[in-house]
């Protein structure tokens, strides 16, 4: 078990299941990811990952390489 931090990034740019699923796959695949949730209805992706593994940029990155767009 690890340290873990939540992170809620705004995600334009989804309009299917499809496009959800590209971005929970991406998202997991970053190493130090523990869970991902995206809700298709509210543009949000909440990440649970453990802080000395990851930066939260990488997961921003991780949803930009899925062909998506990160609102700040």
């Amino acid at each position: 078990m690890f340290d873990s931090t939540k992170a809620e990034i705004k995600i334009s740019g989804m309009s299917c299941a499809h496009c959800v699923a590209r971005v929970e796959k991406s998202l997991k695949n970053v190493d130090g990811v523990k869970e991902v949730k995206v809700d298709l209805e509210s543009g949000k992706a909440t990440v649970k990952y453990n802080p000395k593994k990851v930066e939260p940029s990488k997961l921003e990155e991780a949803v930009k390489e899925a062909g998506y767009d990160v609102i700040n």
